[in-house]
């Protein structure tokens, strides 16, 4: 009798460490899925790498770009925002037409013939007024300037929780006193990277302290899923040991899908 009870209470025991082991291995499973989908996700949308010889040349014509964009704002409204009788060099590019049809070597500055355009007065070095002049620009397209010298849209309709991390296509425009080749506004695939304002640490406190209670997932803005959790009481543990785990690793984030701060 001694030895049948205590050979179901083995296998009841047996039976428990079975399911928590299950339970580890989901979890690392998932963990696995989650960094591997992201290190193999195709990077579309980024800068192509550079794979030519050292100082390839570019020799196809390039139709302008400081110029070509007086566009869309409006006509001769460029006036307003061209400084006057202020250094040539340093006007902003839809204020002057330069051409960059020239041969030139990726990455290299070049010196390009640039004139202004009407009723934009401008001085050289010398304090001389002038309407031709030599601008002195980097080889290299505008979507391949480092982020700093470009503004692009933003996206807030996009999920940032996710495993690979998702993109979305952003309009960029560059920065009026950088000047490049060819179009100044360009698209781009950015990783959406917007916040909600809910803070991590406070997701992982609540999910440690009060996770039983569905605390974690009420703060993050999942509510069926705290209610679940409330009456459940925390799924008897093993829910509540689950979500510190996938809050933890950042797998669970803000119902809104933006990013923790």
């Amino acid at each position: 009798m001694a030895v049948s009870g205590f050979n179901r209470l083995f296998e009841g025991g047996r039976n428990i460490m079975r399911s928590y082991l299950m339970i580890v291995l989901l979890l690392l499973d998932i963990y696995c899925r989650c960094v591997i989908g992201y290190l193999s996700s195709p990077h579309v949308g980024q800068d192509p790498p550079y794979t030519a010889q050292q100082n390839p040349v570019m020799s196809s014509p390039v139709a302008l770009t400081a110029s070509s964009v007086v566009s869309a704002v409006g006509g001769e409204n460029y006036t307003a925002r061209c400084p006057s009788d202020g250094l040539c060099t340093k006007l902003p590019a839809e204020c002057i037409s330069c051409s960059y049809q020239h041969n030139c070597t990726y990455g290299q500055p070049t010196n390009y013939s640039c004139t202004t355009k009407p009723n934009i007065r401008c001085v050289n070095e010398s304090g001389e007024h002038q309407q031709n002049f030599t601008l002195t620009v980097d080889c290299r397209f505008c979507w391949q300037l480092d982020s700093s010298q470009y503004r692009c849209s933003n996206s807030t309709s996009c999920m940032t929780v996710s495993c690979p991390r998702r993109r979305y296509n952003a309009t960029c425009e560059v920065l009026e006193h950088v000047h490049c080749l060819g179009k100044r506004v360009f698209h781009k695939r950015l990783f959406c990277n917007w916040t909600g304002g809910y803070k991590w640490s406070t997701a992982l406190a609540l999910s440690i302290t009060l996770g039983g209670f569905g605390a974690d997932r009420f703060y993050l803005g999942q509510w069926r899923e705290g209610l679940g959790k409330l009456f459940s009481f925390g799924g008897l543990g093993i829910w509540t040991l689950i979500d510190v785990l996938l809050i933890g690793v950042g797998y669970v984030g803000p119902a809104d899908g933006s990013l923790y701060i």
